[in-house]
């Protein structure tokens, strides 16, 4: 079984809104700010730092009475919670009318604003977004809800929630973080906040210094963490770390005692200073605005009652004091406090001109009016494909021990069990329709969950099912002989509190049916839930329990699309964190006897890599071979690193270094020129008008496919970027952050210029030409080669490889610039480069040219793991065909795999045999590799090699090059054609 690490897809390179936007000072945003805070008064100075409750589902008399608050003492915000859009749009208009500063329009909208307002469509929770391996959906959500916050009027958004949650108990947090791993955590959380403020929203990373790992809801009590700073630094604080480090607007603190931090007894972390000044201001060199947890919750209230919690909130550090309860009675012990010199006054005022500040960079130096019109619709706009597009990807199959069952057809007897649900629900009557199934409703309450998580005055309800229906069910079940049971647990609570809410009613039937073949249980909630199901034959998480989401599982349950994701958490010993089958149902795993191939034989291979291991080949790889369209060998060997603290699985995903330019350069100049829109025969100036003028214009496309157009084999750019003085990289050209100027990212804390890739390709122009109709192997004709797919196609080579292969494969880890859509622990480490990075390249291309071009190559810079890249060629193998999808013609596969060159082995931008193979001394690729056979190898130890005469598709990752590129035992012990020559003899066994 292949569980799942994760992964996302494509990512753009966005400028992202750093923390430091939102405070950047201009002439005019410093007369602004000045001229504003010379207006206000004392009292209105301080009450700038309150954020006060605001309600449109309020009567008039509530309403009015936060009116009043604006009015008397100028408070610089309003956090809205429940309501409707148009209400309040018209209250938010009201609200900034009669205030003297603009408010600053803050919510509580982690799955957007359908979390507060009715007749708007709710997002997903995150904890199903981190199911997902696509970052790039969450970025796509993350964007979304800023659209709807601009057309709100709203300027923050209280969100993401990146708490790590590793209690399974947690009563407050649970499904709303992205899951139990730091590294998932920091990047989801990083891509939602990228999202939100590409739109101009204020993100707000929640909730500082980690609410993940408690048992007592902060609501009600003051929850204790008894963890050492040191376990605090290794998981709770690292996504907040990271976006710090990414550019997040804002922090919002926790009611927390920790005492590792601050011993104070009963003191929260939002009302301590050595947590928000000492921890987040001066040891994490966070610049940007803070927002206490609300301070009316009983967190807080219990110790420190009567306006005292917003006092200490101020001497502790905070910008903004969210909920303080007592207006006049905060801002007078604030300013008796300021009497005493318990607080700085100019250190006070200086956050106060700082929250003004940031105002006028959100945009309310000049407030415009929400115009209602279509607002609702304008609100729901994008819901609905993102949350079918998350729902697809989110879809976890844990367990299918009786591969019969689904999908699902027309000439099996189906029922369907729908247990919490007291009406036919989405799924279960499209399983009637479309399967003429019958249905079965085994619930006697409306409702059980779906309650707001910071609505404390919801119970939960219990479900007190009756045991004899559910004996009676199943004797019903047996009688009737269905060939598919398919069993939905809905509607149970999304807090653990009570095991969900499910009744032992409920949980006997459920255990019972787990006991019969023809059942495939389908979990519509909280994942946590799935440990009373560890014992399921076949198991499907399906996250949430809308429409949508059901009607994703309908299309999985007949076959239409593939469960791709991933738990998020540990649920039991059966399915820890990562758990997940993404073995597709159209390139399955096998036993090798099944297709004709010795099992015996193949363990063979277990020896070869082992071997190589032991002696310092590399510290691990992975192998895959399939054939006849099955997979019928997958192992991983060793570990990531030479310190072996990783060990390596076959989900890892590695650099692919040049079989880059098989896997994405040249299938897409397949494409193209298959659709005519690239000739093959004419010259790299038709296509480049740059190159015009230069020795370069006249090469054909034809012959730089076949590395045989005379272009230098090798440009060391890295060379002329180190500082000859110091050997650092040249900061004239480099910076170790990210800003306007330098968008690219090379290595961890290094960023290229970006117009640094004019001179990459001046040094190419201006290279010599070496003989032509000469094989000479040259990084740059694929460098060149992508730039015609770019200027063909209109989309660099990435986004095109993708959108065209990537995707429709459900090829999830195949990406370029992994680090933005997957966690590091995914990826494996390449070399410790001492050139110019002066690091170990961790998900960052190790080819120094591809980083300096962003990451992006014709060349290089493309990672997977094994089993998404065996699906590409397999498609290729197949003449162009995968799972119904027709990606080429073979004709075009057949010209671009054989020989193709009169002076050398190559095809068509592939790799191919050594013609004189049955004589020479060391066959190239092997032995047994037929004059069909088709690949490429990459420097940092990998290939791929496809053989048609016998259906075989042999894929070989590793990191030969970690630590050091000068490790050539890969090649000196003939690892990769010796495992090659062992699936020839095991398919002749």
């Amino acid at each position: 079984m292949q569980k799942i690490v994760w992964s996302a897809f494509f990512l753009l390179l966005f400028v992202q809104l750093p923390a430091q936007d939102f405070l950047r000072q201009t002439k005019a945003s410093k007369h602004w700010v000045d001229s504003t805070f010379k207006r206000l008064s004392k009292k209105q100075r301080i009450a700038q730092l309150m954020v006060i409750r605001a309600q449109s589902n309020w009567d008039t008399q509530k309403t009015e009475e936060v009116a009043q608050l604006i009015k008397d003492y100028n408070v610089g915000g309003l956090c809205f919670f429940q309501g409707g859009p148009v209400r309040q749009a018209l209250l938010t208009n009201y609200y900034q009318q009669i205030a003297k500063t603009p408010l600053m329009i803050c919510i509580d909208g982690e799955w957007g604003l359908g979390m507060r307002l009715d007749s708007v469509i709710s997002f997903p929770r995150q904890l199903m977004m981190g199911a997902t391996g696509d970052a790039q959906l969450v970025y796509q959500f993350g964007k979304a809800a800023g659209n709807q916050c601009r057309r709100m009027g709203i300027q923050v958004n209280y969100a993401p929630d990146v708490d790590v949650n590793n209690n399974p108990d947690n009563p407050v947090i649970n499904d709303r973080s992205f899951g139990e791993d730091k590294y998932k955590v920091a990047l989801y959380g990083i891509q939602f906040m990228k999202g939100l403020q590409e739109m101009n929203v204020m993100a707000c990373a929640k909730h500082f210094p980690g609410h993940g790992d408690v048992s007592v809801d902060s609501h009600k009590d003051l929850p204790v963490i008894n963890k050492t700073r040191a376990q605090l630094d290794s998981l709770e604080l690292y996504p907040f770390r990271e976006m710090i480090k990414a550019g997040v607007g804002s922090v919002m603190i926790a009611h927390l005692f920790i005492p590792a931090i601050d011993t104070t007894a009963n003191q929260a972390t939002s009302l301590s200073r050595k947590t928000v000044t000492g921890l987040l201001r001066d040891e994490l060199q966070f610049k940007g605005i803070t927002f206490t947890d609300a301070l009316e919750m009983q967190g807080v209230t219990k110790y420190y009652p009567n306006g005292e919690a917003s006092l200490q909130s101020i001497i502790a550090g905070n910008d903004m004091l969210c909920l303080p309860g007592d207006i006049p009675g905060s801002i007078d012990k604030i300013i008796n406090a300021i009497r005493h010199k318990k607080i700085n006054k100019k250190e006070l005022y200086a956050r106060v001109k700082k929250v003004l500040l940031a105002k006028y960079n959100l945009g309310l130096h000049s407030f415009v009016p929400i115009d209602t019109t279509n607002l609702a619709a304008d609100l729901n706009k994008e819901t609905q494909s993102i949350n079918e597009k998350i729902a697809e990807n989110a879809l976890t199959l844990l367990r299918n021990n009786n591969p019969s069952i689904v999908p699902l057809t027309k000439d099996k007897k189906v029922a369907y069990i729908a247990i919490g649900s007291p009406n036919e629900n989405v799924i279960a009557a499209q399983v009637r329709k479309e399967y003429n199934a019958d249905v079965y409703l085994f619930a006697p309450k409306a409702s059980i969950g779906n309650q707001v998580m910071d609505d404390l005055h919801k119970i939960i309800p219990v479900d007190q099912a009756d045991s004899s229906a559910a004996l009676k069910l199943l004797n019903s079940l047996q009688e009737k002989n269905y060939d598919a049971i398919i069993v939905g647990l809905h509607n149970y609570s999304r807090r653990p509190a009570h095991n969900f809410g499910i009744s032992n009613a409920s949980l006997y039937l459920l255990k019972e049916l787990q006991q019969m073949n023809q059942v495939f249980t389908l979990v519509f909630g909280n994942p946590y839930a799935v440990k009373n199901m560890c014992q399921a034959n076949n198991l499907l998480v399906c996250y949430e329990d809308d429409a949508i989401t059901q009607s994703t599982a309908a299309k999985w349950l007949s076959g239409n699309i593939q469960a791709t994701g991933s738990l998020p958490v540990t649920v039991c010993d059966a399915f820890p964190f990562g758990s997940g089958i993404r073995y597709h149902s159209y390139f399955p795993l096998v036993k090798p006897e099944s297709v004709g191939v010795n099992a015996n034989t193949l363990n063979r291979i277990d020896s070869i890599a082992n071997d190589a291991i032991a002696k310092g080949a590399f510290p691990g790889c992975v192998v895959l071979a399939a054939k006849d369209g099955k997979v019928i060998y997958q192992k991983a060997f060793g570990t990531t690193t030479y310190d072996k603290q990783k060990a390596e699985n076959t989900d890892m995903v590695f650099d692919l270094a040049s079989v880059t330019k098989v896997s994405a350069t040249t299938v897409s100049l397949m494409k193209l020129y298959e659709e005519g829109k690239v000739d093959l025969n004419k010259t790299l100036g038709d296509y480049l008008p740059w190159t015009l003028g230069t020795n370069k214009a006249g090469l054909k496309l034809t012959d730089i496919l076949m590395h045989q157009a005379g272009l230098n084999p090798f440009i060391p750019f890295y060379r002329e970027v180190i500082d000859t003085v110091t050997g650092e990289p040249n900061w004239n050209v480099f910076s170790k952050t990210t800003d306007s100027k330098h968008q690219k990212r090379v290595a961890e804390n290094l960023y290229i210029r970006n117009d640094w890739q004019d001179t990459l390709f001046k040094r190419i122009l201006d290279s010599k030409l070496t003989a032509l109709n000469h094989y000479i192997y040259s990084d740059n004709d694929f460098i060149f080669l992508a730039k015609v797919v770019e200027a063909v196609s209109g989309k660099p080579v990435n986004e095109y490889a993708r959108e065209n292969f990537y995707e429709p494969l459900q090829m999830v880890t195949t990406t370029f610039r992994p680090r933005d859509r997957m966690p590091l622990e995914a990826i494996v480490p390449t070399e410790y480069e001492k050139h110019y990075r002066q690091q170990l390249i961790w998900g960052d291309v190790h080819d120094e040219g591809a980083a300096m071009f962003g990451g992006v190559a014709g060349h290089a810079g493309l990672f997977s793991n094994a089993y998404d890249l065996a699906q590409l060629y397999q498609m290729l193998l197949n003449g162009g065909e995968l799972n119904g999808k027709r990606f080429f013609k073979k004709e075009t596969v057949d010209k671009f795999t054989a020989y193709n060159s009169l002076v050398s082995r190559r095809g068509l931008g592939f790799d191919k045999p050594e013609k004189d193979n049955a004589g020479r001394k060391e066959p190239y690729p092997c032995k047994s590799a037929s004059p069909l056979t088709f690949g490429h190898t990459g420097f940092t130890g990998t290939c791929v090699w496809v053989d048609p005469s016998c259906k075989l598709v042999y894929i070989f990752l590793s990191n030969r090059v970690n630590p050091t590129r000068d490790n050539n035992k890969l090649s000196q012990l003939n690892v990769r054609p010796k495992i090659q020559e062992t699936l020839y003899d095991a398919l002749k066994n």
